[in-house]
């Protein structure tokens, strides 16, 4: 069995461990939902009470005709800002876009904790995560300032206007994207204590080694005197 102060150093160590391993795979889950918020066109769509059919996404949006057969005919696409129907769809695109490409860029940092301090990679990953939140919220916020566009009005009618949607509603990619400001906070702050608490492990060890160099050196100076006067002793003896 081990020391109760060697079983507590264990304990100890293992919890930060398992707690990294869920951070790391909710970190995967986020920027799963990043990339799904950025590439998906169901912000915003049409409801019951809409003139005509259709979504609208950051950058890619599809409007129907009117007519009985509900065909939409789509427009948009993030390698032409041009085709972006209003300047806040263009901004909130952007700001959603650096978000998804930041929570990536901290994944592909999980291989500097083979190379690099753990406590150094996990507060970088907290600030990239931190980061990540404050492009969503931006996105989120610019993005319903864009719902004057022309295109948005003719999907939702002529109540709809700035923060105002009118004949529409608010789709499921949108309500993700808060999802993943609350999930990239939590991730930040767990990152955050995370490597703080290796930041004490290391100082911990440090001061444990210097400890142990210390007694070593108590013991070889309060047994190098003795051992000269049992030498001492042995050649007057013999």
């Amino acid at each position: 069995m081990l020391p109760p102060q060697e079983a507590y150093h264990d304990a100890s160590m293992r919890n930060p461990r398992a707690v990294g391993v869920l951070w790391a795979i909710f970190t995967i889950c986020l920027s799963i939902i990043s990339v799904v918020v950025f590439t998906q066109p169901y912000w915003v769509g049409d409801s019951l009470r809409s003139p005509h059919a259709g979504h609208f996404g950051l950058f890619h949006h599809c409007v129907g005709d009117g007519s009985s057969s509900r065909e939409l005919a789509c427009h948009g696409s993030v390698t032409d800002f041009g085709s972006i129907p209003s300047g806040a769809f263009k901004a909130a695109a952007f700001f959603v876009g650096v978000s998804t490409l930041l929570i990536l860029t901290c994944i592909g940092c999980f291989a500097l904790f083979f190379f690099c301090n753990t406590a150094t990679v996990y507060k970088t990953c907290a600030w990239m995560q931190l980061l990540c939140a404050v492009c969503l919220v931006l996105g989120c916020g610019i993005f319903p300032n864009g719902w004057d566009a022309e295109v948005v009005r003719d999907m939702c009618g002529e109540d709809t206007g700035r923060y105002a949607l009118g004949g529409c509603s608010v789709r499921w990619a949108y309500i993700l994207a808060i999802i993943g400001i609350l999930n990239a906070l939590i991730l930040a702050f767990l990152a955050f204590v995370l490597g703080n608490r290796q930041s004490d492990f290391l100082q911990e060890e440090v001061k444990a080694d210097n400890k142990g160099e210390e007694l070593r050196e108590e013991l070889w100076v309060k047994n190098v005197p003795s051992c000269g006067v049992s030498l001492v002793s042995f050649i007057r003896c013999g």
